[in-house]
């Protein structure tokens, strides 16, 4: 089972915008969240959640949806996603998030997943205009977006032919392609 979760589980850019996913269901994906490990057990991670369209229009503008497709400005209106999670840093807690967001990130996409969800990890945001758009406090440090939605694209993983071209891309059918290496490339004999 977590198998089948973690290969559904892919970067997704285009959705059903109209599929809503209530406030409970994030609430329950934080939850989730909440019981995965947290370096020396600090738990310095908060949330803010958007699941309506008026939030939801404050946080897309300050992500940058696909570095490798440069002619493509992310979704349009109808294939947004439905909800974020702004995973932030509590720096009255902690100045050193460790390696909480990414388990975190994980927890919460392997939820959406077995939901019937999927979602995409943004580190490239426009911080300051977020927060400023968010109202967010100082004491919090904006550490990832996830975009959430009924997923309205197929992604295909394929064997990575040039070991130097790891860029994803889209076929003229707009299936999303993403180069995987070998394992045998990954496994060093030492």
């Amino acid at each position: 089972m977590i198998e089948e979760l973690i290969r559904k589980n892919r970067t997704y850019r285009r959705f059903y915008e109209e599929t809503p996913i209530e406030r409970a269901q994030l609430e329950a994906w934080i939850d989730l969240a909440r019981h995965t490990s947290s370096g020396g057990n600090l738990q310095s991670l908060k949330y803010v959640l958007s699941a309506d369209k008026e939030k939801n229009a404050l946080i897309f503008p300050h992500l940058r949806w696909a570095g490798y497709l440069r002619d493509w400005p992310g979704p349009v209106e109808g294939e947004r996603p439905s909800a974020y999670v702004v995973m932030l840093l509590d720096k009255t807690i902690s100045s050193n998030p460790s390696w909480d967001h990414g388990l975190a990130c994980q927890s919460i996409l392997l939820g959406a997943v077995e939901k019937g969800f999927g979602g995409c990890m943004f580190g490239a945001i426009d911080r300051k205009g977020l927060a400023q758009a968010l109202e967010i406090p100082e004491q919090y440090e904006i550490l990832l977006v996830m975009a959430l939605g009924k997923p309205k694209e197929v992604v295909v993983l394929e064997e990575l032919a040039d070991p130097k071209n790891v860029k994803y891309w889209r076929d003229e059918e707009g299936v999303h392609h993403v180069p995987k290496r070998k394992l045998e490339d990954l496994i060093l004999p030492y």
